[in-house]
Order: structure tokens, then C-alpha cells, then sequence
């Protein structure tokens, strides 16, 4: 049987512990889920907010469905950019305080688009080794030389850069990391890469919508938009706290524009549907306009800090909606994750390669759709399961 070899590797993955399996969803994303017919209280998704089913996303996507339809029809090259994308990428900009932005169907397709366009034969990208698989995947594409540096050690970026000989350079960085919650530096990363003629790609992702008084992301939280380093390049993701889909880079026109012409996943790929466009417009209005989100989500992270008493496990540091509880083995993860299923509470086991060997963890995600009684209900069973 030619394909006999791929059900060895399926045993191989099942006996470690580290095989994967899908569950059909048959609700809406909130703080309660419905799988296989029960309610779990979810603390899965990347829905930070609580936007995935807000009611204005929805009758901004019933209405616009109405005007442009369901698909965009072609790519944004031929005539798929309609007056719903390019409103929203006006909006976008002046949200993430740029001069211009460029929608991407995903954070995916925008990070091995940008990546490949700026760096490429000739060039040398500097990656943080904890990087999402995006960017990882986006450098190795790009036929760029790949330098890899150990998670946030400065010291070592420097080195490396300092010694380079490439003609472009390019330091790619998660702005949260997605697995273990903590940020990049910024401040910093943009300092060396101004001393030592680089460019920095951040892929804010996890801190979009919830970092900065005005749930701008990372550069808002770290005082950078006005004035913005010239040698930033911001990217974020508009389906975890926006509630919709979808992706965008920001800066300079000049950067936009070379994107359009340079950025393979762009040029080659259908616009995403028009009503999701708009969908996202009454996202980014609800955003700027609702912080006791963001005021929630901190009291919620507060109360899971405070509410766990563990002796066997560790929960990382992390002052985002991603809060990380580090069991270690693969087998034990796994059962503390069904343990919890039973209890009615959903969260995800994490195992390697996604996250180191040794550090299987379960991802706890934080949404404001919780309340400070859901928080405590995980508390109190997280502490009941370590002791047994």
C-alpha cells in the first residue's frame, strides 16, 4: 500500500501522547460552547473580546451581504478589492496609527507575503526561536538566510546582527508569544535594528485589540505610534480580538505599495469576502469605543493569578489573555485536559512541537465574554486536579 507508511507515523504520534483530533463546534464562539451535544464553559478560543457574536458585527455583515454578496469574486488584483476592503484599510491605518495599510486573507498568508518580499535571496532574517510557525515557515520560504536566536536574548540578536554581511536584514518577532503569553521588547528590538541597519516585521497577533489604553497592540502599549520608528513593520490579526477573519500589515505608503506588487500571497489569492470587510469596520468601532473590555480582561487575569495555588505545575508569567499552565508530560496534560472536559470546562492540551518537549501545558485563554465567576469555577478545579 503506497500511503502504509503514513498510518505508522499516525501510531507513532498516538503512542507519544501527541496526536491531534478535531471538535465539531455547534455554536456560536463565546464563554459557553456547545460540542457533542453539552455546553462547556470555554476557555479556547483567541476571541478575546467577546466580538466573534456580537450583535452590530452581525447586522454589519447581514447588511453588507445584502450590497456586495457573498465572495469578492476574483483577487484584489483583478476585481475582487471592493469599497468594503479598501474603507476598512483606511480605517485599519488610522487605527494602528500608520500611514497606510494592506488587507491579507490570513496572518499566514501575510506573514510569508511580507517576509519573502523583504528579505529573499541576499538577505538574512533574525528569528526569535519561540516565533509562531508563520513566521518560521515564512523565512525558510523566502530563500532568505535563516538566523535563529535564543527566546528575547538581546545580547545574542546583536551579535548576530552586528556580524552579518547581508545586503538587506530583517528581525521577525511575535509581539505576544502565542504559546507562553510573554512580549517581545520592542523598544528595544527597534533600537538595535536602527544601530544595526535592519528592518523589525512584529507580529502582533495576540495583542491586537487588547494591548494599550485604546486596544491599539503592542505599539500603542509600549508609547511607540507617534513617533513611530521608521523601521517598523506591523502586522495583526483581525480574527482573534477583532471577532472576524483576516489579516493586515501597516506602515509607510511606500511599503503598501511594494507589497502590492511583491507580495505573492496577495497578488495570487482571492479578497476575502466583502461583508466580513465590514463586519470588521463595526469591529474596530466597538474596539476604540468599548475599554471595559480590556478593564475586564485584566480583572479576570488578576483573579486566575491570585486564585491558583499550585505546588506540582506552573502557571508562566504573563500579563495577557494567554495564561499557560506548564504540566510537562504529554500523558498528564492530556488527562488534566479531559479531567476538566468532565468538570465541563474546555481547554486546550499543548504539546510539542508546538511548545518544547518537557513543557506540554494547557493554554488557558481569557475572553471578556467571562465573568469573575467563570474564572473561579476553572480556579477551583485546576487546584482540585494538581492534588490528585
Amino acid at each position: 500500500m503506497p500511503l502504509s507508511f503514513l498510518a505508522d507515523e499516525l501510531k507513532d504520534l498516538a503512542a507519544n501522547g501527541l496526536s491531534r483530533r478535531r471538535r465539531v463546534v455547534e455554536s456560536a464562539q463565546g464563554a459557553r460552547v456547545v460540542e457533542g451535544g453539552r455546553e462547556y464553559l470555554s476557555f479556547c478560543s483567541n476571541d478575546y473580546l467577546g466580538l466573534a457574536n456580537h450583535p452590530a458585527l452581525i447586522e454589519a455583515l447581514r447588511q453588507a451581504a445584502g450590497q456586495y454578496g457573498v465572495g469578492a469574486g476574483a483577487s484584489h488584483l483583478v476585481c475582487g478589492h471592493s469599497a468594503a476592503h479598501h474603507q476598512l484599510e483606511q480605517e485599519l491605518a488610522a487605527f494602528a496609527g500608520q500611514p497606510a495599510a494592506l488587507l491579507f486573507s490570513t496572518g499566514y498568508m501575510a506573514n510569508l507575503g511580507i517576509v519573502a518580499a523583504l528579505a529573499g535571496r541576499g538577505g538574512e532574517i533574525f528569528a526569535d526561536k519561540l516565533n509562531h510557525a508563520s513566521l518560521n515557515d515564512a523565512a525558510l520560504l523566502s530563500r532568505a538566510k535563516l538566523t535563529r536566536y535564543p527566546h528575547l536574548d538581546l545580547d545574542m540578536l546583536e551579535r548576530r546582527l552586528a556580524a552579518s554581511t547581508a545586503r538587506r536584514k530583517l528581525v521577525v518577532t511575535d509581539a505576544v508569544f502565542s504559546m507562553d503569553g510573554d512580549l517581545a521588547p520592542v523598544p528595544e528590538l527597534a533600537a538595535l535594528c536602527e544601530r544595526h541597519d535592519a528592518l523589525l516585521l512584529l507580529d502582533d497577533a495576540h495583542g491586537f485589540g487588547v494591548l494599550g489604553e485604546g486596544g491599539r497592540g503592542v505599539l500603542e502599549h509600549f508609547s511607540l505610534l507617534a513617533p513611530r520608528p521608521s523601521r517598523i513593520i506591523y502586522m495583526a490579526t483581525l480574527g482573534k480580538a477583532a471577532g472576524v477573519f483576516g489579516a493586515f500589515v501597516a506602515g509607510p505608503a511606500v511599503l503598501a505599495d511594494y507589497l502590492v506588487q511583491r507580495a505573492r500571497p496577495y497578488i495570487y489569492t482571492t479578497a476575502m469576502p466583502p461583508p466580513l470587510a465590514t463586519a470588521l469596520s463595526a469591529s474596530l468601532k466597538l474596539i476604540a469605543a468599548e475599554p471595559w473590555r480590556r478593564e475586564r480582561l485584566r480583572d479576570s487575569i488578576a483573579a486566575l493569578k491570585t486564585g491558583l495555588k499550585l505546588t506540582r505545575w506552573r502557571l508562566m508569567e504573563s500579563a495577557t489573555p494567554i495564561q499557560p499552565l506548564v504540566i510537562g508530560a504529554n500523558r498528564e496534560t492530556l488527562a488534566v485536559s479531559e479531567a476538566l472536559r468532565e468538570r465541563g470546562i474546555w481547554v486546550p492540551a499543548i504539546r510539542p512541537p508546538t511548545v518544547p518537549k518537557g513543557e506540554a501545558r494547557l493554554r488557558i485563554s481569557l475572553s471578556a465574554a467571562h465573568s469573575l465567576e467563570d474564572v473561579a469555577r476553572l480556579v477551583e478545579a485546576l487546584n482540585e486536579l494538581e492534588n490528585v
